[in-house]
């Protein structure tokens, strides 16, 4: 896939690098088409970037099939999905007031179960383009977990693994699938995360990521510098030592 004149869709684009990489895949060349559940975010990025919008709720099945309808009849040349909505919140298994099965539950239904919904709802429009690409969104945290976030971590790992799991399927279909793994970014996935120490600059990430995808459309994954510590972890014999030190933080 070309990285221009393409007409992109991105759920989840209305903040943090959704929206970050919306902003430069429209400077690209591309037509973007953002979406998320308020609506008034939503026009005040029309207004001063120029994006079509749809509103979604990806934990909403009924919501993600209207989209896909409203989408597939005002952009019949839609051919990129990057599947951005996600969520993660601290996890405490031994306090019986955290909520954590509650907290389980809503990261389950948006992590997993959104992706899932759009991939099934969109990919019959990505296949029947000539060349297409459905990009996922994973986490380093993967592939090395982090301690208070359990739930989080898994929902990245089955990320992870149904990614490469699609790909297999779609070998031989005119749809790439690319998995694009962020490290720990200064974003508001967290509450104080966009100012966070240490965390990768959200305009670094995104220029990195951009980079990368333009240098090499059709690769599997896009790992930006940083979160290859995670990444390759247990590849390269040490995990243990890399659980330990991010857990120290």
């Amino acid at each position: 896939m070309t990285i221009t004149a393409k007409t992109v869709f991105i759920p989840g684009a209305t903040s943090g690098i959704g929206l970050a990489l919306a902003l430069r895949l429209k400077d690209a060349g591309n037509t973007v088409v953002i979406g998320g559940r308020r609506t008034e975010v939503l026009a005040s990025l029309a207004a001063s970037h120029g994006f079509a919008t749809v509103a979604i709720d990806t934990a909403d099945p009924a919501s993600v099939l209207a989209a896909r309808d409203q989408l597939v009849a005002e952009h019949p040349s839609l051919d990129v999905l990057i599947a951005m909505a996600g969520i993660m919140a601290p996890e405490n298994l031994l306090d019986p007031a955290s909520a954590f099965l509650e907290i389980a539950e809503r990261e389950v239904n948006t992590n997993i179960l959104g992706p899932l919904r759009l991939v099934s709802a969109f990919l019959p429009q990505l296949a029947s383009r000539p060349d297409a690409t459905l990009m996922t969104v994973s986490s380093g945290l993967a592939h090395v977990p982090l301690a208070f976030t359990p739930t989080y971590n898994g929902t990245k790992a089955f990320i992870h693994r149904f990614t490469e799991s699609i790909r297999l399927q779609l070998a031989g279909t005119s749809v790439t699938v690319v998995e694009l793994v962020p490290p720990a970014v200064q974003t508001e996935l967290t509450p104080g995360q966009s100012t966070r120490e240490g965390y990768l600059d959200l305009d670094a990430f995104a220029d990195e990521v951009m980079a990368l995808w333009e240098a090499d459309p059709a690769a599997p994954e896009i790992l930006v510098e940083r979160v290859k510590f995670l990444r390759f972890a247990e590849v390269e014999g040490r995990f243990d030592a890399t659980v330990a030190a991010l857990n120290a933080h």
